[in-house]
């Protein structure tokens, strides 16, 4: 294996001594933290000499600490060592200078990932199917909108002058923001992502990212978190802003995540394929996504927010359906034989953390090929739910997170907790703030 030193080494002979570099991990809000390491002081990095807390993981969506989490304070805030991921050091095109960024890992003093570390948990799933000698193939589709930029946090978002309403892969809106969008497809090159297509969405400055299919389902989740950040990057060197937030318009489709999921044998077959019909092996894959959906809902809709997508009418399915090429469910079929068959898991926002939103999936279709769940009927085109919908409340969802044996599996028991009080702290904030349209219904009228 390549060690950091010669990748750096490697990168230096290609672009120079880095003025400085963005050494960062993603915590379970997918907000990147780390610290700016100098050019000169590299030998931090490759000797392991880099460390931060623990409970720089697991802050509520403030940056808060979380008492309930047991973390922190409460434990003494110890520190953790941060380690290089070999692969990720990569040039940070949109900024001036000679700026470098690579991913970190926490590990203890045994070299151990950190059990909070929400890229060691998607491994742990990866190595879970590697046993059965069975290999994801993960591509993920991202959603984003880009508005003008604000002068107040607490400002409304408005798109872009030029961008209206129901621009739904009109090639037009493209051509309007072409240097923006050239200069996001560039800087993806210049990382090393595989973007796959880039469209125009129904939203006004609506567009969404295609990624390529891979085995390697960790470069695919990196790709789809530094991706957000690249986008946020270049869009902000043209004084706008770039949102990944869940439905950050009442009137105008939220953002979201679909995940494209098969799996291969050892000897590169999917087995998900069949010549007739849906093949054992993808029934029980739906059937355990479709069975775990309601419990692990928090995963696929973390913030308060993220439940504003999960509207009657609303291109977010609302329902734990599954059918065949129909993009009004939960769990679409795109293909069933050959190379492409696969699920289409459509329920997450772009606002995910895609580290633990891959490990939800992948559970859930774990736990369908280990448990054989019935997979019910397929949904058609004019038919109507019979299934119990997803919540629309985010307490709920925590509650369902909390009591789930299936969450604790896939995520671990430390984590799980961890996860939940994080989410319990942020509701117990976000839900007692009082938002202006309720003192418009109410306040003169009660």
């Amino acid at each position: 294996m390549t060690s950091f030193k010669a990748e750096y080494d490697a990168y230096c002979a290609s672009f120079g001594v880095p003025d400085r570099i963005e050494a960062m991990f993603f915590d379970a809000n997918a907000i990147p933290r780390g610290k700016w390491v100098p050019g000169k002081d590299v030998g931090k990095l490759i000797k392991g000499g880099l460390r931060i807390p623990e409970a720089a993981y697991a802050p509520n969506i403030f940056g808060e600490e979380v008492d309930a989490t047991g973390l922190g304070s409460v434990k003494g805030d110890p520190d953790g060592e941060l380690v290089p991921v070999i692969g990720t050091l990569k040039p940070v095109p949109w900024l001036e200078g000679n700026v470098a960024q690579v991913l970190l890992e926490m590990t203890d003093d045994d070299g151990v990932t950190s059990v909070l570390s929400p890229r060691g948990i998607l491994a742990n799933i990866v190595a879970r199917f590697a046993a059965l000698g069975l290999r994801p193939v993960v591509a993920t589709e991202l959603e984003f909108y880009i508005c003008r930029a604000r002068e107040d946090s607490d400002e409304a978002p408005e798109p872009p002058t030029g961008l209206g309403r129901a621009r739904n892969y009109e090639m037009g809106a493209l051509v309007r923001s072409e240097e923006i969008m050239a200069e996001i497809i560039s800087a993806a090159q210049t990382q090393g992502m595989p973007t796959d297509a880039l469209i125009a969405e129904y939203g006004p400055g609506q567009f969404e990212v295609n990624f390529n299919h891979t085995d390697d389902v960790l470069f695919a989740a990196d790709t789809a978190v530094l991706f957000r950040k690249l986008v946020s990057g270049v869009v902000h060197q043209h004084d706008l802003e770039a949102t990944f937030m869940a439905k950050p318009y009442a009137d105008h489709p939220g953002n979201g995540m679909h995940v494209h999921v098969s799996l291969i044998d050892e000897a590169g077959n999917n087995v998900f394929s069949a010549d007739h019909g849906v093949s054992e092996n993808l029934g029980l894959a739906v059937a355990g996504v479709l069975k775990t959906m309601h419990e692990l809902h928090l995963v696929f809709a973390p913030h308060l927010n993220s439940f504003r997508r999960f509207q009657l009418g609303s291109f977010a399915p609302t329902s734990p359906d599954w059918g065949i090429d129909h993009r009004g469910v939960a769990v679409r079929l795109p293909d069933v034989a050959g190379p492409a068959a696969r699920l289409e898991h459509r329920i997450s926002g772009a606002d995910v953390n895609p580290y633990l939103v891959l490990a939800a999936i992948l559970g859930g279709i774990l736990h369908g090929l280990e448990t054989k769940p019935e997979l019910q009927p397929a949904l058609g085109p004019k038919d109507t739910s019979s299934k119990t919908k997803l919540t629309h409340d985010w307490i709920a969802a925590i509650d369902g997170f909390a009591a789930s044996d299936v969450a604790k599996d896939i995520f671990g028991p430390t984590f799980h907790h961890v996860f939940t009080e994080i989410k319990r702290d942020e509701a117990a904030i976000l839900t007692r703030i009082i938002p202006p349209s309720e003192y418009r219904a109410y306040l003169s009228r009660l």
